[in-house]
């Protein structure tokens, strides 16, 4: 197995795959892209009535998905969801951990809530669902692809409020990178896309106040759609990029300084 190579005809499609933050954004994008690709697709959120309509959405076009209301905050919930996927699908041999929550403010003004949730959905959620999935691909001797979604602001800070969330980002990137090491001899590859500013709900009010001036600080004068993130997502789980892990993807559009 250490020289595994994937043939040319092997692709994504019949595994089952998980993402978080799938009601919206680009956890909604990337499991209607995934279910395109053939994946089974456990979707992930805490908002039902969004889960029943992405779940809708895939079904329609012929997608093939499980919804499950999911608190991250919650360890056991976390465990229940893995073994509930398994029982529905079977073990999933790819995860994105895509949901997090932003607790913007100024580090001297947040409250100790806000930084117990940050850190609870954006570290360590990720954390017990790569470890929960990576168990139960250990004890099956099969490969499987973590893709972690974290942000440009790990490596760039405005200084604008949003310092908790930058560092959270940050911790997901080193993760990213001592969990790609940790199981390699596994095959079970992990990366991370770093996105620069997308549409999105997080930055959707400051779009509408001043599209023109949001777009107007980049270099391209335009923010990415989620479609500009389609190819790296399926670049990092085709079996052909079995030698790519421990990766942290820039996806920014030249918007913030190297």
């Amino acid at each position: 197995m250490s020289n595994f190579v994937p043939t040319p005809d092997q692709r994504i499609a019949g595994q089952t795959a998980i993402v978080t933050g799938a009601t919206s954004g680009l956890g909604r994008h990337f499991s209607q892209l995934l279910a395109r690709e053939g994946c089974r697709v456990a979707l992930v959120g805490r908002r039902e009535n969004r889960l029943a309509e992405v779940e809708t959405e895939i079904v329609r076009a012929g997608g093939e998905c499980l919804s499950l209301t999911l608190d991250l905050e919650d360890p056991a919930a976390i465990a229940d969801a893995l073994v509930r996927i398994e029982q529905d699908f079977d073990a999933a041999s790819i995860l994105i951990n895509n949901a997090a929550f932003p607790g913007l403010g100024y580090a001297t003004r947040v409250p100790l809530e806000t930084l117990d949730r940050v850190f609870a959905t954006n570290l360590r959620a990720p954390f017990l669902l790569a470890s929960g999935v990576a168990r139960r691909l250990i004890a099956l001797g099969a490969p499987g692809r973590i893709v972690n979604i974290s942000s440009m602001s790990a490596t760039h800070f405005t200084g604008r409020g949003d310092a908790l969330y930058s560092i959270t980002k940050a911790g997901l990137d080193r993760m990213t990178e001592v969990l790609s090491v940790e199981w390699a001899r596994f095959h079970i590859n992990v990366n991370s896309i770093a996105p620069g500013s997308f549409e999105s709900e997080m930055t959707e009010e400051a779009i509408l106040a001043d599209r023109e001036s949001f777009e107007g600080r980049f270099p391209r004068r335009r923010i990415g759609s989620t479609a500009h993130l389609d190819s790296t997502l399926l670049y990092l789980l085709d079996p052909r990029s079995e030698f790519v892990t421990g990766t942290i993807i820039k996806v920014d559009d030249g918007q913030f300084p190297r």
